[in-house]
């Protein structure tokens, strides 16, 4: 965003009637941040295991050490990820801050007219109005909408190409611009333009929406429609969702797993501990007296006595470790153009299993002939087609859909 021109016609207060231009990507803020990274963090079974066995080290007459030893290594798991989360956030947002262009989006309103240069990125959903291309052509990238590269050409009316291509006109002109209200349909846009006197129908060809980039015009002019949360692509966005990574899940299954063992393997040395008791009591009568509690009590607490000893099954310094890794792979891509925006998910790198891609002229040299299909078990094309064809076989199309030959264009 070069600069900001005065409205083609606004509302005295436009903020009062619409979105205003600021939109926050970020995870955090400064109250949210504890309580919803602790919710984050609690959702690793892992984290619950430990927390469980810090409590139990708590309770006197089962604990076998000092509840705080394993305490603070629970603190400190939490505290390194907490930090890194952090950092994360606070980078994207860093990175959102300097991709807002010369002047602050934010400052944008419906209604003003915007100048884009050259490989400006566009700053909401705007009405193209001129461009220094003939016909008031634009061309622009949605690479960061829907992931294609190639350029689409947006064109402005030609009532406004004529009028509003010096900034003197733009500034004294006056219009009235009637359209849909705020959805997510990216490729669908209905209005209407009121112009001296006369109106123009819009369409989604005169559209440039928030987050394309202008190219092969040097200086293009824009009304802002939708700003924030109104624009289509912010439309488009769903709830942020928490991401696990397949080796998060699969340390959460067998953390279950692990768990559910010590469980079964505790009962069964509280089975024997409870046996054993017995015949102790009765060889060692004289100090019965000594113990006030009864066997199924005692045995109660000997069983979270044997969970508390066999927990150190599952070792916290592995999450610890794993820690420190994630934060090393992330750091080294870094030479290269990959760039890693989280550092929590580097070992889902190399995890792509089904490519889903559509007809590409770089992958079918734009020649699309029909070669071979399956149908019901039987292969059809090259040679099976020539075969059946010399046998003077009936390759008429039928209404059951059984053959099919010909070449697609």
């Amino acid at each position: 965003l070069q600069q900001c021109l005065t409205p083609l016609t606004a509302h005295p207060m436009p903020w009062l009637l619409f979105q205003n231009n600021a939109i926050c990507t970020a995870k955090y803020n400064f109250f949210s941040f504890l309580p919803l990274n602790l919710y984050e963090q609690f959702h690793r079974v892992s984290n619950l295991y430990f927390l469980l066995i810090t409590i139990l080290q708590a309770i006197p007459e089962i604990s076998t050490l000092p509840w705080f030893t394993l305490l603070a290594p629970l603190l400190c798991l939490i505290t390194i990820r907490a930090t890194r989360d952090l950092v994360d956030d606070i980078v994207s947002g860093v990175r959102m801050a300097l991709a807002s262009g010369w002047e602050k989006w934010k400052n944008l309103c419906v209604g003003d007219v915007v100048c884009l240069r050259k490989d400006s990125i566009v700053p909401a959903d705007l009405l193209l109005l001129a461009s220094t291309e003939p016909s008031s052509l634009c061309y622009v990238e949605t690479a960061d909408i829907d992931g294609e590269t190639n350029l689409k050409f947006r064109q402005a009316l030609t009532v406004t190409h004529h009028e509003l291509t010096i900034i003197p006109w733009l500034l004294m002109a006056t219009g009235t611009v009637i359209c849909e209200e705020p959805n997510s349909q990216m490729h669908h846009f209905v209005g209407s333009l009121e112009w001296n006197s006369r109106k123009y129908s819009l369409g989604i060809g005169n559209l440039l929406l928030r987050g394309c980039r202008i190219h092969n015009v040097d200086t293009c002019y824009g009304l802002v429609i939708y700003t924030g949360a109104d624009t289509k692509i912010m439309k488009n966005c769903g709830k942020i969702h928490l991401k696990r990574t397949k080796l998060d899940l699969l340390m959460n299954k067998l953390v279950v797993l692990i768990f559910l063992s010590l469980v079964v393997i505790s009962l069964a040395l509280t089975l024997g501990f409870s046996f054993m008791i017995k015949d102790f009591k009765l060889k060692h009568y004289y100090v019965s007296a000594m113990h006030t509690k009864t066997v199924v009590m005692e045995s109660f607490f000997i069983f979270w006595s044997f969970l508390i000893l066999l927990s150190a099954v599952v070792p916290m310094t592995l999450f610890i470790i794993a820690e420190f890794l994630y934060l090393g792979n992330s750091l080294f891509p870094q030479t290269t153009p990959a760039k890693a925006r989280s550092t929590s998910l580097s070992d889902q790198l190399g995890q792509v299993q089904y490519i889903f891609s559509d007809k590409m002229g770089t992958l079918t040299q734009n020649m699309m002939t029909f070669n071979k299909c399956c149908i019901n078990g039987h292969v059809y094309g090259g040679m099976g087609l020539r075969y059946l064809v010399s046998q003077n076989k009936d390759l008429e199309p039928r209404s059951s859909s059984r053959w099919i030959y010909g070449a697609g264009g």
